[in-house]
């Protein structure tokens, strides 16, 4: 841990700097040992000011507080850092597992499953209404997120299949045969 302690109309002693260490040293837990923090030690009338700025694995920490007895300053002070720090600890940790969770939904898994193979994985059920390859095309453009639809033909009263080209613009359409 990195302190540089400056007073600005107040000396900083080595009892402060002692206390400092000893307060700062809850933070190590978050990030071990790097941390650089720049402390600024002021009086303003009749109340003792503490600014702790703390720099820690690239992210930046601010706290600044006021009371009469400056141990009392620097113990708010700390008390503010750690909250920052478990918030964005909290944050990152939240992020973290959202992301795994989007892993596994795309596919990806921290751990190999084996692959499934030659099953059916899903299955749909709907209803194939009677209309023309015209009127299938139509409700096909209305559903913009469907990439095909399966309806019977009202000409030759088969079952037939429209679906989207990858042009995104045409389509093509199944008829069977006979």
């Amino acid at each position: 841990m990195n302190i540089k302690i400056t007073g600005k109309e107040l000396k900083a002693t080595e009892a402060i700097k002692n206390y400092l260490e000893e307060k700062l040293s809850r933070l190590e837990k978050y990030f071990g040992e790097d941390i650089d923090v720049l402390a600024t030690i002021k009086i303003e009338g009749n109340v003792q000011i503490a600014e702790l700025q703390v720099k820690a694995n690239g992210e930046n920490f601010r706290a600044e507080a006021e009371h009469k007895d400056l141990y009392a300053s620097i113990d708010k002070d700390i008390d503010i850092l750690e909250g920052q720090v478990r918030k964005m600890k909290t944050k990152n940790d939240k992020q973290n597992k959202t992301d795994s969770i989007r892993k596994i939904e795309n596919g990806f898994s921290v751990e190999e499953k084996p692959e499934i193979t030659d099953e059916i994985l899903k299955v749909m059920y709907y209803d194939i209404k009677p209309m023309s390859p015209e009127d299938a095309k139509l409700v096909l453009q209305d559903t913009p997120h469907h990439m095909f639809l399966v309806f019977i033909n009202i000409d030759t009263e088969k079952v037939n299949v429209i679906y989207r080209l990858k042009d995104g613009k045409n389509f093509g359409l199944v008829e069977p045969e006979a």
